[in-house]
């Protein structure tokens, strides 16, 4: 009897225990599993809207964007999803394992469909579309990627497209950005991501049990990203590219009123479109390529100014008052200063200051750097730009650096001398500067004496933000310091004797100044910086050759542009 009765209170326990746990599931966490229920019949099919394109000033798109074929599978049975693999497999010629690795590498949730491939071709697009009649689960969605029109042009402008990094996501998660979001990086595409990614949508529908569409649940539209209209001129960059092809410099075309970049060419370039079809190998010999081809030699180089520089000494000496347009100085080629012999590059007898800027004579601006001090120097620099960023919005511009008496006592403990007043007067010595802070300066005289703030955008959708850049600003040189130092410019070119002959011949009048900046050990960097038409210009350019030797180099290729420029019309 005691045996039945512990079987008896057994099973009773047993249906008790069977009972509770029912009516948990059901009733106590009966609302979750229902959930999990559903969830396991929904399916997510995100759908991304378009990236805003890039535009040259009118309106041709330079970074636009094309449709592209994205395979994808819904997470399902392990006998349809091996079906589905071996599907697919069998259209894009590939191993079932790859597919599979892919499958399990690019799962997020059994509600979101599995990316497998990108941009496959529309032949196995349209063949994997009729492999869906009978192979439950394959999804193709179309996706707009970003195309490039011309190939490379403007690419340190453009920049280039990538997944988003810890780094900036660290930065931006607070603004939206996510894992696996694709972010600018360098160029107009960085500076302006926030504006020109877009908003992604999706459908949400339910699936029976093998997979298969049931009904339609909810559908958010994507939204595209913002166009953004440039300031820059395709002619005018492709001009430049053309010339500059070969050669490691760069080239900026700019107006000099507003500071509107109408062409800014960084040479050797990359092409953006290896980072949308991921094309590792290259990409990874680029960034191991000793002639760094991702550096914007424009904002990013930093180069001794060379005789660019004594347009601003010039301009030190006649503020001061220790040289006049009527100052004269012998030019016998070497000038000994602390018991050294500084050379001149010619013997050019007596030298006045439209002369001296002409012929560029050193031991003009030898002297005038002496009387002036480079204190002074540093001063005058530091009101045409140098020493500080443009603000131009493109990112990782520099800043460059101008030397002073002070700054070395304090930072290096070391005196001053005449010699490195000498070097400074002449842009060498540890004057460092980038390409569009010389363009910047060559500006001034063009324009009649303001600072101008280069740029690069235009409009923000249907938005003008040109309105709100920083204005000119007038540096509190006098008109006949500005006058005489065109005078000097345009003398360069005209004077037989000028250092800028060579462009004498062309249709249009220019002004402008050559430099050689010496390079320990190397090869000069080769300047020229100018602008045109002389009485009126509309364009202030700088030509700058890495190593390219003697500044008549650059000369010479501005002569090509400009020539080039004339001959479209474009002037």
């Amino acid at each position: 009897m005691n045996r039945i009765r512990f079987v008896r209170i057994s099973v009773v326990l047993l249906f008790v225990i069977l009972i509770l746990g029912l009516f948990n599931l059901q009733v106590i966490r009966g609302r979750k599993f229902k959930g999990l229920s559903d969830k396991n019949c929904i399916r997510l099919l995100p759908q991304s809207g378009a990236r805003g394109e890039i535009l040259d000033r009118n309106g041709r798109p330079i970074a636009g964007n094309k449709l592209s074929y994205d395979l994808m599978l819904l997470p399902q049975e392990p006998v349809l999803l091996e079906r589905a693999i071996n599907g697919v497999a069998r259209v894009l010629r590939s191993d079932p394992q790859a597919i599979k690795k892919a499958f399990r590498n690019n799962y997020v949730a059994s509600s979101v469909p599995v990316l497998i491939a990108k941009n496959i071709g529309i032949k196995d697009a349209i063949a994997l579309e009729e492999l869906k009649f009978d192979t439950p689960g394959i999804i193709i969605q179309l996706k707009p990627t970003r195309y490039y029109p011309y190939g490379s042009l403007a690419c340190h402008i453009l920049g280039y497209l990538g997944e988003i990094d810890r780094w900036r996501l660290t930065k931006l998660a607070n603004y939206g950005y996510k894992t696996k979001d694709i972010v600018g990086f360098g160029g107009v595409e960085e500076a302006y991501d926030y504006y020109l990614r877009q908003e992604e949508g999706g459908v949400s529908f339910e699936v029976d049990h093998r997979g298969r569409l049931v009904r339609l649940l909810g559908f958010r539209p994507p939204r595209n990203g913002k166009d953004i209209r440039l300031t820059l001129d395709i002619n005018l960059q492709k001009i430049a590219e053309d010339k500059l092809s070969g050669r490691k410099g760069c080239v900026i075309i700019m107006d000099p009123y507003s500071g509107e970049v109408s062409a800014m060419v960084s040479s050797p370039g990359f092409s953006p479109s290896l980072f949308v079809d991921n094309a590792g190998t290259e990409i990874s010999a680029l960034f191991n390529n000793p002639d760094a081809p991702f550096v914007n030699r424009a904002i990013s180089g930093l180069y001794p100014a060379g005789s660019v520089f004594k347009a601003v000494v010039a301009c030190a000496g006649m503020e001061t008052g220790k040289v006049t347009d009527s100052t004269a100085f012998f030019c016998e080629g070497s000038l000994v200063i602390g018991g050294k012999e500084f050379a001149c590059w010619g013997r050019h007898g007596l030298q006045d200051l439209t002369a001296a800027i002409a012929h560029s004579c050193n031991i003009f601006f030898y002297k005038t750097g002496l009387l002036c001090g480079a204190g002074v120097i540093h001063d005058y620099a530091l009101r045409f730009g140098m020493n500080r960023p443009t603000s131009i919005e493109i990112p990782y511009e520099a800043s460059g650096f101008v030397p002073s008496p002070l700054r070395r006592k304090i930072n290096k403990f070391r005196n001053w001398y005449d010699g490195d007043t000498a070097n400074f007067s002449i842009g060498q010595g540890e004057l460092l500067v980038t390409p569009l802070q010389i363009t910047r300066m060559m500006a001034v005289f063009a324009n009649g004496g303001s600072l101008v703030s280069p740029y690069l955008a235009k409009e923000i959708g249907d938005r003008d933000i040109s309105v709100y850049r920083r204005r000119p600003k007038k540096i509190n040189i006098k008109a006949n310091t500005i006058e005489h130092i065109r005078k000097g410019l345009r003398s360069a070119v005209s004077d037989e004797g000028g250092t800028v002959h060579v462009l004498s011949g062309l249709s249009v009048p220019v002004a402008g100044k050559t430099g050689t900046a010496q390079v320990a050990g190397r090869r000069s960097h080769a300047w020229f910086a100018g602008f045109f038409p002389y009485e009126k210009p509309k364009f202030v350019i700088c030509v700058f050759l890495e190593h390219g030797g003697s500044g008549l180099t650059s000369c010479v290729l501005a002569k090509r542009i400009i020539q080039t420029m004339a001959e479209q019309g474009l002037i």
